[in-house]
């Protein structure tokens, strides 16, 4: 099966807040796998914050950011959602929204003070959900007598798999290996168990990485 490309998106939905010359600047950043989800957290977010100054937003959709809006909401044009736009990419994260809620606290920021602030509260939030590189992996099926469960799960750890066993009459087992390793996994495993282990590719999903993780 050809190897798909991988891609950075965050881990989890994060908040953090910063004050600026009085100003409050309140940045949420949320994975979200499309735009129709995007666009209902970012209405819901507005609901919530309803009351505030402003709620500017920049979101990417698509392994390679094929979709990408932002809103300054009110703010001078290119002083908010731009400055966030350009911090998601400099993060190289995409299907993820960010969210910047400011409360006016009287003092006027001038046009570099907002780019900097909306920019440093989205790369902040982004900072906070932790960022993970999503892997293509294919999912391997096998069926394993007991006896040789042991050695599948050594060349299984190898191979950096993870492993859905069923145990039944044997155990039957689901391995979710990255599809760049997928042609050396089944043949390790084949010749391992001499020849009497075979894998079937029954799919592929996308699954998370740590950054700090070996690639």
């Amino acid at each position: 099966m050809a190897e798909s490309a991988s891609y950075r998106t965050v881990k989890a939905p994060a908040a953090i807040e910063i004050v600026v010359n009085r100003s409050r600047f309140i940045g949420q950043c949320i994975p979200v796998p499309s735009e129709a989800e995007a666009l209902d957290t970012l209405s819901a977010i507005r609901k919530r914050y309803w009351d505030a100054t402003h709620n500017c937003y920049a979101y990417s959709i698509g392994q390679k950011g094929e979709i990408a809006r932002f809103s300054d909401d009110g703010e001078p044009g290119g002083t908010a959602g731009m400055p966030m736009m350009d911090a998601l990419r400099g993060a190289g994260v995409t299907d993820v929204l960010c969210v910047v809620t400011r409360y006016f606290g009287g003092i006027l920021l001038g046009t570099g003070g907002l780019v900097r602030a909306y920019g440093r509260t989205c790369s902040e939030a982004i900072q906070a959900a932790g960022v993970v590189r999503m892997v293509p992996c294919d999912l391997v099926r096998f069926e394993v007598p007991y006896p040789q469960w042991s050695l599948f799960q050594q060349v299984s750890r190898k191979h950096e798999a993870d492993l859905a066993p069923e145990y039944e009459g044997v155990i039957r087992c689901v391995a979710a290996v990255e599809a760049a390793r997928t042609d050396a996994f089944l043949r390790d495993v084949f010749d391992q168990s001499a020849g009497t282990l075979n894998g079937t590719v029954a799919g592929r999903e996308y699954r998370p990485k740590d950054e700090n993780e070996k690639a």
